[in-house]
């Protein structure tokens, strides 16, 4: 499996904005981001280090693969 990159939450919801999600709201510390015509939400904790379980989690439910998302970057 490829390592994930350690990045905070702002950079991954630059990360995800490139990859044609956009925001929807902030509730707190989160961010809902939404993509037209796909039917989830991610939402992104906006802390200065995301744990790889989350990154992990939210990169899949993207329906991205590990490489797609570092292009992103």
């Amino acid at each position: 499996m490829p390592k994930l990159p350690v990045i905070s939450g702002a950079d991954a919801v630059k990360a995800f904005e490139r990859a044609e999600w956009h925001v929807d709201r902030q509730r707190g510390s989160h961010v809902v981001m939404l993509k037209p015509g796909n039917n989830v939400s991610l939402s992104i904790p906006q802390h200065r280090e995301l744990a790889p379980g989350t990154l992990r989690a939210l990169i899949r439910a993207a329906g991205m693969t590990m490489e797609e998302f570092k292009g992103f970057l």
